[in-house]
Parts: C-alpha cells; sequence; structure tokens
C-alpha cells in the first residue's frame, strides 16, 4: 500500500517544475506517446472489427448459416427435412437448395461456375440484401434465366438481357461423356464484394438448377437454413446431426469459412502485438524521464532517508510519479480513441469532401466507407495492457532512487 506522504511527494515532483527543462520534456513526450499508441490501438482494433463484420455479411449474403446435405449426389424428400428443421427455436428459415459445377460459354470465353439453384419466393429471406428482389422474382421454373456475379459478368462479356450458354458434361447410355448445352438470358447481375461468389456464382431457379444438374425428379442438392443468432451456428449444427438420420451430412459457416476468418484473428492479433509496441516505447520513455527526475533529485532522497523514509518509500514514490505519467497518457489516449472509433464513419466523407479525392473506390474496395465496432472488453484490455506497461517501466528508475546513499548525496551540498 502508499502511504499518503509518498503520494503527496509523487504528486508534488510530477506538477514541480524541473530545473532541468529536457526531463519536462521527455514527461510530456512519454505522455503523449502513450496517449497516441492507445487512441491507434483502439481506433485500429474497432475497424478491423468492422471490416470483420462487413465480410462476414458479405460472405453469408450467398452462403447458408446451416447446410443440410443427402449422403449422395441428392437429397430426397427435402421437404420432410424443412419440416424438421424448421421446427428447431433458433433456425428462422429453411429452404431447398441445389448447387453444382459448370462452364459458362460465351463465344471464346469460358469460365468455371458453381450453379446455385434456389426457388425465389422460399430463400428471399436467405438472399435478403444480397440480390434484388424484383430481379430474384424473374426466376421462374423453365424461364432459362439466370443472375451471375458481378466480376463473372465482366471477364464473360456479358451484361444483363445478353444470352449465354451453360454447359455441363453428362454420361450417355454407353457410358460416353456428352455435354449437355442449354441457352439462358442474365436477367441480373448481383455483387457482394467476395470474390468466391461475384466471379464463380451464378444463380437460378430451383428446378431448372436440378434439371440441368441431372437430379432426378424431387431431389434436391440439401437444404440451408437461416438462424436467428448466426454465433451459436456451431451449436445448431450439431443438436441437428444428432437429431436428423445419421447419413445426412449437417455442417455450419463457421465450419465452412474457417479460413476467412481464422486470417483475420490472426492478423488482428499481430496487428495488436505491432501497435502494442507503440504503447512500449512512449512507456519505457517513462525510464529515461525517472532516471533523470532521480539525478535531479539526490538531494531530497538524502533528506527524505535521513527524515527515517524506508527505501521502499522512496520507490513507490517514483512509482507513483511514473504511474501518474502512464495513467494520463492512458486516459487522453482513451478518451480520444473512443470519440474516433465511434466517429471514424462519418469523418471520411469529411476527409473526401476536404481533399477532394474519393479515398475509397467502390470499383477497388467493394466498399464506400470504413466500418467500425468498438468492443469495451477489447477497450478494456488495451487500457490495461498501457498501464501495466507504464508501471514496469517505472520499477528500475525506482529501485534506482531507493539505493541512493544519504551520505554521498549530501557530501557537497
Amino acid at each position: 500500500m502508499f502511504h499518503p506522504l509518498e503520494l503527496f511527494v509523487g504528486l508534488r515532483y510530477l506538477g514541480a517544475r524541473q530545473r532541468n527543462l529536457y526531463v519536462s520534456f521527455i514527461s510530456v513526450i512519454s505522455l503523449l506517446g502513450i496517449a497516441v499508441g492507445v487512441l491507434t490501438l483502439i481506433v485500429v482494433i474497432s475497424v478491423m472489427n468492422g471490416f470483420g463484420n462487413e465480410l462476414r455479411g458479405r460472405l453469408l449474403s450467398l452462403t447458408a448459416h446451416v447446410t443440410v446435405s443427402g449422403p449422395g449426389r441428392g437429397l430426397a424428400e427435402p421437404q420432410r427435412v424443412v419440416e424438421r428443421v424448421a421446427a428447431h427455436p433458433l433456425v428462422s428459415d429453411a429452404t431447398a437448395f441445389v448447387d453444382g459445377e459448370a462452364l459458362l460459354v460465351n463465344g471464346v470465353n469460358l469460365n468455371g461456375v458453381i450453379i446455385r439453384g434456389l426457388d425465389p419466393a422460399a430463400g428471399s429471406q436467405t438472399l435478403a440484401g444480397a440480390v434484388d428482389a424484383a430481379v430474384l422474382d424473374t426466376l421462374q421454373p423453365g424461364s432459362d434465366r439466370l443472375i451471375i456475379g458481378a466480376e463473372l459478368a465482366r471477364t464473360a462479356g456479358v451484361i444483363e438481357g445478353d444470352e449465354i450458354t451453360v454447359m455441363i458434361p453428362r454420361s450417355s447410355a454407353n457410358g460416353s461423356i456428352a455435354p449437355l448445352l442449354r441457352r439462358f438470358r442474365v436477367a441480373g447481375v448481383f455483387e457482394v464484394g467476395i470474390a468466391e461468389h461475384d466471379s464463380s456464382s451464378v444463380l437460378m431457379h430451383i428446378e431448372d438448377a436440378a434439371d440441368l444438374v441431372g437430379l432426378p425428379q424431387g431431389q434436391v442438392s440439401g437444404v440451408r437454413l437461416t438462424l436467428s443468432d448466426i454465433f451459436r451456428a456451431g451449436q445448431v449444427a450439431d443438436e441437428l446431426a444428432a437429431s436428423l438420420n445419421p447419413e445426412l451430412r449437417v455442417s455450419d459457416w463457421t465450419r465452412e469459412q474457417s479460413s476467412y476468418f481464422r486470417a483475420i484473428r490472426i492478423e488482428k492479433a499481430m496487428m495488436f502485438v505491432i501497435l502494442l509496441l507503440i504503447v512500449a516505447v512512449a512507456a519505457f520513455n517513462i525510464v529515461a524521464t525517472l532516471v533523470m527526475v532521480v539525478g535531479d533529485k539526490r538531494t531530497d532522497i538524502a533528506i527524505l532517508r535521513t527524515m527515517g523514509m524506508r527505501p521502499g518509500g522512496i520507490m513507490r514514490i517514483f512509482m507513483v510519479q511514473g504511474t501518474l505519467i502512464g495513467l494520463i497518457g492512458t486516459a487522453l489516449g482513451l478518451v480520444a480513441g473512443v470519440s474516433l472509433a465511434l466517429n471514424v464513419e462519418n469523418l471520411l466523407p469529411r476527409m473526401e469532401s476536404w481533399l477532394g479525392i474519393n479515398l475509397l473506390p467502390k470499383d477497388l474496395y467493394y466498399i464506400t466507407s470504413v466500418p467500425s465496432d468498438l468492443r469495451w472488453p477489447e477497450v478494456g484490455l488495451i487500457v490495461l495492457a498501457a498501464l501495466v506497461l507504464s508501471v514496469v517501466a517505472t520499477i528500475y528508475p525506482a529501485r534506482r532512487a531507493a539505493k541512493t546513499h544519504p551520505a554521498e548525496a549530501l557530501r557537497y551540498e
């Protein structure tokens, strides 16, 4: 525990004008360095959280939260599966789908694609925000219409209203491979900002897709589920796997898209460590500050020792001074960082207006604003890390002050 006298002297040393102006300058630099480091950490981590949320939303716009697939190529009696899974309290939507691989042919352009067959009426909730509802409604059984990703449309050289050929290899009765060719009209183009979807996905009505990939009548590839809580997808998948036919395969987005989010977590952790070095450098400037203060206050230390203060008390005086520098810097960085993180989305348009340039061209970044998600547990971790580094930085100079011998310090006074 700190004695009131130690706190009082430590506060006096922090607020008093130093005989050496360089000491005061280094103290201010240390304080500001910690503030800038904390501010940067809060803003960068919040923006990375925002981009993570944005990526997750874009990925899940065309990816099911949970998928139930058949044991082979198809799932028979999908309506029974839909009724079973829809009874789960966390399932808000369940609809059958058909997936398959094909080639998109337009003149000399050949593009490998993933066919995604869906029922526009049943899948409207699943695809909300990803595809325009009016365009989606044009996908009717036998309409021979499809919707393709924006990047795929560019590489294939087609626009809305054009006709394009879909080719799928089929086995003939004698065992030879005979490709099936079918003409479709491009009903629309979608863009979600994820290369996996925009460059290779083709949407069409589920009946057209089933006929194209050669599924028997009444069969589909599986059932896709939308959940009310996407973060419990793993739990729901495990519960459904335990209650459904063991031959059915149940998967969820956290497993299918794990590589994306593992990369984000690693990048975020590395960014935290790198930016924490800014705080560490600023915190260890406290070492230089306190070493010079100790040299400046040798006479005061000697007088306090002769008056009976123990070495531990001397040590705590300088720990108070260094910790307060870190505390004030952390508080300034906390206030500024939280304010900036909460308003970063509004600052970008102002900067673009002021500079007269578009900082985030949509054709390059697929976004027009900087998303931010401030999470208080992470803010608390940043503040705690800054304070711990500040306290650790005081130990060496404080111990050095405690070892001062009164007789040597007062010899020439």
